[in-house]
């Protein structure tokens, strides 16, 4: 049924978020690990997460004792028409405890019906922006994400009411304990995992997380049916990377990709953010291709959300050109691999209708980013986004394909 606009009654988002409470990353946690991985420290009367001695570059602390942003007050920042400074305290102007929704399943289930949604995948907040800062501790990453999972399940679940599906976060940099943690998600009905689109920690140093080292893993992915997703974080796996092209550019050394977080006023972070701001998922999306991750495991299902979409024409050409130019390097069209296996959820400003030239609307995304500031004020604002595609491309954007995702596996 769809309401007297035509769009559908209710809508499946693909990215939604809670936010972390002060024990997400302990309450699970093996006391060996307290004083390593996240640590909580108190700054200023409130607790901040460290990382030994290191205070964490961009994530303020838990959730649920900080102010929060009103959801949807960068919308218009990231659509290039203002600046941070516009919606000054909006950033942090929301009191976490007037928000059950943003901690506790039950009351988001009546938020999602107030707001059209039937269900909705759900991502960490702060979580997404840790493995990297603990490095190179791999043990004490691995347990925290552990305990990190077991707090998921508990407060959210991995299939709640078939409404809510909590994304656990998982590491390949130890393989066994990687293997495990996935049988332990999806033995508790996890349908959808997440990953970090970076390069995975190893003891060895960073590697491709489709090297055949890691197909142990992509093996039970495959067998057990569930969907991965890769969503954006916090990127420490390309630091030396961010640097390089600051230094070769002029533009300082250290920039790192903290500009997205920081000071909207420093113009020399602002660039070097820019000229980085869709290297990172596109390196990682050519690079799970072209190392044949596909090839080997040809039901594998990856979907990358709140990423974009502005990078996948240049990833879609650059298989092509590999293609074409090392005839026999490839089974079949490594770009058409990639339209066959990975789904795309677009920024809620991008243009959805130019993504649709060259990628089916079979493989589009809807996803909200709600409660972010840099997401929709609400979800089915989205509908603006997809007003040009007909009544069945609509209905297969914003519900269907994440439906089928999700209950295909």
């Amino acid at each position: 049924m769809s309401d007297d606009a035509g769009f559908p009654d209710t809508v499946f988002d693909a990215d939604n978020h809670y936010w972390e409470p002060s024990d997400a990353f302990t309450r699970h946690r093996d006391p060996r690990f307290a004083d390593r991985g996240v640590v909580l420290r108190e700054v200023a009367g409130k607790p901040r997460y460290f990382f030994g001695d290191r205070i964490h570059p961009i994530v303020p602390g838990p959730g649920d004792v900080h102010m929060r942003p009103r959801p949807g007050a960068l919308y218009e920042y990231f659509q290039g028409r203002s600046d941070k400074a516009r919606v000054g305290d909006e950033l942090a102007c929301e009191v976490p405890a007037e928000h059950p929704e943003w901690f506790d399943r039950d009351a988001r289930l009546a938020a999602m019906d107030a707001q059209g949604l039937e269900a909705a995948w759900m991502f960490p907040s702060q979580g997404v922006c840790m493995e990297g800062p603990m490095q190179p501790d791999i043990d004490a990453s691995v347990e925290v994400l552990r305990a990190f999972n077991r707090w998921l399940d508990e407060d959210w679940g991995f299939a709640y009411r078939d409404r809510i599906f909590g994304v656990p976060f998982l590491t390949l940099s130890d393989l066994d304990r990687a293997v495990a943690e996935l049988e332990w998600c999806t033995e508790r009905g996890a349908r959808i995992i997440t990953i970090r689109n970076g390069p995975v920690f190893t003891r060895s140093g960073t590697r491709s997380p489709a090297d055949p080292m890691f197909d142990p893993f992509w093996a039970r992915v495959q067998e057990a049916g569930v969907v991965v997703t890769a969503h954006a974080g916090f990127e420490d796996g390309y630091v030396d990377v961010t640097d390089a092209v600051a230094a070769t550019w002029g533009t300082g050394g250290n920039q790192s990709l903290l500009a997205a977080d920081g000071d909207a006023a420093d113009g020399v972070a602002g660039l070097t953010y820019h000229l980085m701001k869709h290297r990172l998922i596109q390196d990682f999306a050519t690079v799970v291709v072209a190392h044949k991750l596909f090839e080997r495991f040809p039901r594998l299902r990856l979907a990358y959300v709140e990423n974009g979409a502005d990078w996948v024409r240049p990833v879609l050409h650059t298989l092509q050109m590999l293609h074409g130019q090392n005839p026999g390097m490839f089974r079949s069209n490594p770009a058409e691999q990639f339209i066959d296996h990975c789904w795309v959820a677009p920024f809620v400003e991008d243009d959805v209708e130019d993504l649709a030239r060259y990628l089916p609307v079979e493989r589009i995304l809807f996803g909200s980013d709600w409660p972010h500031a840099e997401g929709l004020p609400e979800p089915r604002d989205f509908f603006a986004n997809v007003a040009s595609f007909s009544p069945a491309d609509q209905r297969r954007i914003m519900v269907d394909n994440a439906r089928e995702l999700t209950f295909a596996g």
